[in-house]
């Protein structure tokens, strides 16, 4: 027996009692659900829960998945883009996405601008940050940000929507917390540049709490409703 539903309902109860705990509304964060790796089955049980936002790593994986969702009935679903970006791929990603967070260069803003296909919605954009500053990761650093930020902002087709940040792991939790703080202030800074940003995602299985205490809007959980995953079959 599936226990999405039943984890979808833990998962919520713990973003409501950490937007609580910090005095925010609960529903000022949104429940991304990061479904790389599990099939469109475990997708629909949590579409079936009520769930209507997923984040995808995996470019075919999520097209095929895309596909067996709409051929299945499902009702129109979010989809959000979380993972690395090469040049070669930024078409699909433009043709099928709703939202990309992981966008750390000008030339990827541009082409994912310019493959937009005419009549949809701009793409939303987050901007990755490297917040961590750890040579394994992904995203702009923040010394760069500003001018990567303005450019974004300037292409057609896309809005800038605010930053995105996988800081390094850490089990304390002030430490978790400095992390995401690192991102608000520089969130902050852009805010008071002009640039309308209202999205902060950031936050994962292990340490949303405190990314909700800093003023995370989206939380990217997987394992924590799907379960373990096998990277084998991704």
């Amino acid at each position: 027996m599936s226990l999405i539903p039943q984890n979808l309902q833990a998962i919520t109860s713990t973003i409501v009692a950490a937007a609580q705990d910090v005095g925010r509304a609960p529903q000022s964060v949104q429940l991304l659900a990061v479904s790389k790796t599990f099939g469109p089955d475990a997708v629909l049980e949590a579409v079936q829960a009520g769930q209507r936002a997923f984040g995808e790593n995996y470019l075919q994986e999520s097209l095929d998945k895309i596909a067996a969702l709409k051929a299945a009935g499902a009702p129109v679903l979010e989809w959000h883009f979380i993972g690395p970006i090469q040049s070669n791929k930024t078409r699909p990603i433009a043709e099928n996405f709703d939202w990309v967070h992981t966008v750390e260069r000008e030339k990827i803003a541009q082409r994912l601008s310019e493959q937009r296909p005419a009549g949809m919605a701009p793409l939303q954009i987050c901007l990755q940050v490297n917040i961590s500053g750890e040579a394994s990761k992904s995203g702009v650093a923040p010394a760069e940000l500003a001018a990567l930020a303005h450019k974004v902002a300037a292409l057609p087709n896309l809005t800038l929507r605010g930053l995105m940040a996988i800081p390094e792991p850490a089990e304390d939790f002030a430490q978790q917390r400095a992390a995401f703080a690192r991102l608000r202030v520089l969130y902050e800074q852009l805010r008071a540049e002009g640039l309308a940003l209202d999205t902060l995602s950031m936050g994962m299985s292990a340490d949303l709490r405190a990314a909700i205490a800093e003023g995370a809007t989206i939380v990217r959980i997987g394992s924590a409703i799907f379960g373990s995953r096998n990277y084998n079959k991704a």
